[in-house]
């Protein structure tokens, strides 16, 4: 799989020229189901390892044209810190970038309208404030199976899984974005200190993903006292369109937020 092709997704490029006027897409022309089976085969390319991801397609400002694969090697390269897995319409990461102005930060979503959405608000976002959400960009990729496809070992500092599909049925909860498998998967990209952190407003959920993460030998649960000055936090229930509505509607959600550690600390 060679560089610039549809594996790299991306907002940058040739339609950042052609988004010109700024203007935010409507999302009643993006609809799409809640959520999708993580399990079946989606028809689109995938980077066969980190090395062949294109940054020069969702950064163009830290990768210009042509520049992306003679800087793979420069360890002063900027990388992409934070991901968004299923960031939906993407609230959290136009929340992030200016919270985080010099962190290069990705979302992932499995639906292709999903994500058409979400590059053109970037490419809107972008060509209406100069200079801003930069740093921000969406692949559509099904992050329960091509996670090491994106990421080297201990890249990332932040994850996020937001308001996931609950998959209430037993038969199915091996779809959760959350379990012990994909905790290995999630902590070989992290580095040691990152923080993953997890929301829902269902309950049973909730006590699931806290259970998979306090089982995990490479997590430990962060104090409550560090949890409430992280500036992040805020924006779990506040940024994206689902904790927006549980929000109006009263409900409650519940979370779980963990540090990436090494096993020399158990």
């Amino acid at each position: 799989m060679t560089r610039g092709d549809g594996a790299n997704g991306g907002v940058g490029g040739q339609q950042q020229q052609q988004q010109g006027a700024g203007k935010l897409p409507r999302k009643r022309f993006y609809r799409a189901r809640a959520h999708s089976n993580p399990l079946s085969d989606s028809h689109f390319l995938i980077p066969i390892s980190p090395d062949e991801v294109d940054l020069s397609q969702h950064y163009p400002r830290y990768y210009p044209a042509g520049e992306s694969e003679g800087r793979d090697g420069d360890a002063l390269a900027p990388r992409i810190r934070f991901a968004d897995v299923g960031c939906g319409f993407g609230g959290l990461l136009v929340g992030l970038s200016t919270l985080f102005p010099d962190t290069l930060m990705i979302g992932m979503e499995l639906r292709d309208k999903v994500t058409e959405y979400v590059k053109e608000r970037v490419l809107a976002l972008r060509a209406s404030n100069p200079g801003k959400y930069d740093n921000i960009s969406i692949v559509r990729t099904n992050s329960m199976k091509y996670i090491p496809n994106y990421f080297r070992k201990a890249q990332l500092s932040k994850m996020f899984f937001l308001f996931p599909d609950p998959h209430f049925k037993e038969k199915n909860h091996r779809r959760r974005v959350i379990s012990m498998k994909l905790l290995d998967e999630y902590a070989y990209v992290m580095e040691v200190g990152g923080i993953i952190y997890t929301i829902t407003d269902v309950e049973e959920l909730g006590e699931w993903m806290r259970s998979c993460l306090e089982k995990h030998p490479l997590f430990e649960a962060i104090p409550e006292e560090e949890i409430k000055a992280d500036p992040v936090v805020k924006l779990l229930s506040t940024a994206t369109e689902e904790g927006q509505k549980v929000a109006r509607n009263g409900g409650q959600t519940f979370q779980a937020i963990f540090r990436r550690i090494s096993l020399q600390e158990e």
